[in-house]
């Protein structure tokens, strides 16, 4: 198992550790190392890395390719998609500048430059266009690989609390996930005094699994002690982390934690467009979010009240489109 360094050279900040899942996946030596690993991860920057995870890269580069050629059509066009809400598991588009991550946090700033395509079984949208072709049944395909990874790290997580490997299965059945590809344009003028290509913010739910790319204006994470740390990009891994649902499970124990997408700097070379494709795990909306017991162990009280999962999504969501 490859892991990451703890800290950069000449700096205490931790780095964001790389983690080949492999071996739990397939149970075999090194696995107990792997759940360390990520327990380790989830305690100190709420984010890491994996490899070795199982995801088709065939079906990762056709959604990426049709989504990529849906934000090439004209834009025109574009905003007449995906505005509705009367289809389940429908698709729905929004264009850029439409939402404002930051205010989640309480942060006013103009809307995010990016616009993006959304998709979840379970969640309201509209009818799917009709081109480019294929592009419903790619996200669906897709989706089905990241619930098959989402198990997997959930089975991950269960061994670093000490709760049966299956513990959060029943929250996930009839789960609210959410697949987005986010396509970041390249900036040809500058950016609204405050505006970035994602806004600081937390994310909402359990955990979020990325498919990221490099290029110029990426994702940086914040570091407890207010650093930002570049995530690094490697080719065929993902970026996992922890959202504001779990770490209220672990009543705070495990960080939910800042991050952005910058803007590309102003004299970058070459082409500074980016697309990004976040899976955003969600359990049911009846799933109650209270503390779990080797956290509230030995008399530690626990921090909030029982939420049921439904309630806190629709707080969380009113505040990022509050401009």
């Amino acid at each position: 198992m490859h892991n990451s360094s703890a800290t950069q050279p000449g700096t205490s900040a931790p780095t964001i550790p790389v983690i080949d899942v492999g071996p739990f996946i397939r149970n075999e030596a090194g696995a107990a190392a792997v759940v360390s690993a990520i327990e380790t991860a989830c305690r100190d920057t709420g984010f890491f890395l994996v490899t070795g995870h199982g995801v088709s890269p065939e079906k990762t580069m056709r959604l990426y390719n049709l989504a990529r050629a849906f934000f090439d059509l004209p834009q025109d066009w574009k905003t007449q998609q995906g505005r509705g809400t009367d289809v389940v598991g429908g698709v729905a588009f929004s264009p850029i500048a439409d939402e404002a991550l930051s205010a989640t946090l309480g942060i006013k700033t103009p809307g995010d430059y990016k616009e993006s395509l959304n998709f979840g079984v379970r969640l309201p949208g509209d009818s799917w266009p009709d081109q480019p072709e294929g592009i419903e049944q790619a996200f669906r395909d897709y989706f089905v690989e990241m619930e098959t990874l989402a198990k997997h790290l959930r089975r991950v997580f269960c061994k670093a609390i000490g709760l049966d490997q299956d513990y959060f299965e029943a929250s996930f059945d009839g789960h609210m996930s959410a697949l987005r590809v986010i396509n970041y344009p390249e900036q040809d003028e500058d950016p609204l005094p405050g505006q970035l290509r994602a806004g600081v913010h937390t994310d909402y739910g359990f955990m979020t699994i990325l498919r990221s790319e490099a290029s110029s204006g990426g994702l940086q994470v914040q570091t407890r002690d207010g650093q930002w740390l570049d995530a690094p990009s490697i080719d065929g891994a993902y970026v996992v982390n922890i959202g504001d649902a779990f770490m209220r499970w672990t009543n705070d124990e495990w960080v939910s934690t800042p991050h952005r997408v910058a803007n590309p700097p102003s004299d970058k070379k070459g082409s500074s467009r980016r697309q990004s494709i976040p899976f955003f795990l969600n359990p049911s909306k009846d799933t109650v979010i209270t503390c779990l017991e080797p956290f509230c162990a030995e008399g530690t009280p626990a921090k909030y009240e029982p939420i049921t999962y439904g309630e806190y999504i629709a707080l969380k969501t009113k505040q990022a489109f509050s401009k």
